[in-house]
C-alpha cells in the first residue's frame, strides 16, 4: 500500500435498500445480517474421548428494517401476500455505500418474504417520527464487492 493510502472502514448509516432490483424507500436502520451452522456431534466406538464435530444445517437470522412511515404502502402490500396464503417471494439486496455515496459492498438475499410487519407506535406526548418495522425471512445470504 502506497504511503498515504487509507483503507477506512465504512460507516455505517451509509446504506441503501432494494428489493427485486429496485431502491426500496430510506430505511433507518437494518440488521441480521447473521448466518450460523447447526453442530452435528458424532463419536465412534473406537474413539476414546473426543466427539467430532461437523458442520450441519445453515441458519439464517431474519432481516429486520425501520422506517418512517409514509404513504407508500408497498411494503404492506407485499406483506399482505402471506396473510391472504399467496406468499410473494423476493431478492432484495442490502448496499453498504462509501464517502462518496457509491456502492462499496452488498449483501444478497434470496427466496424473501415479510414474516412480520409492525405498524408505528402512536403517541401524542412525543414528537418522534412513527417507524414502521418490518422483518424479512430469506433462504440465503452472499456477499459482493
Amino acid at each position: 500500500m502506497p504511503v498515504g493510502d487509507r483503507n477506512d472502514p465504512l460507516a455505517q448509516f451509509n446504506f441503501l435498500i432494494e428489493i427485486d432490483g429496485v431502491a426500496s424507500a430510506g430505511f433507518t436502520e437494518a440488521s441480521g445480517l447473521e448466518t450460523s451452522q447447526e453442530i452435528i456431534e458424532y463419536r465412534t466406538g473406537n474413539e476414546i474421548t473426543t466427539k467430532r464435530k461437523l458442520p450441519g444445517l445453515t441458519n439464517y437470522a431474519n432481516i429486520a428494517l425501520k422506517r418512517g412511515w409514509t404513504q407508500n404502502y408497498e411494503l404492506w402490500t407485499w406483506r399482505k401476500t402471506t396473510i391472504d396464503g399467496q406468499t410473494e417471494r423476493k431478492s432484495f439486496s442490502i448496499i453498504v455505500l462509501d464517502e462518496a455515496r457509491e456502492e462499496a459492498l452488498r449483501f444478497n438475499f434470496r427466496e424473501g418474504w415479510i414474516c412480520k410487519w409492525e405498524g408505528p407506535k402512536l403517541n401524542s406526548t412525543t414528537n418522534e417520527v412513527a417507524i414502521e418495522s418490518l422483518e424479512i425471512c430469506h433462504e440465503g445470504l452472499d456477499t459482493q464487492t
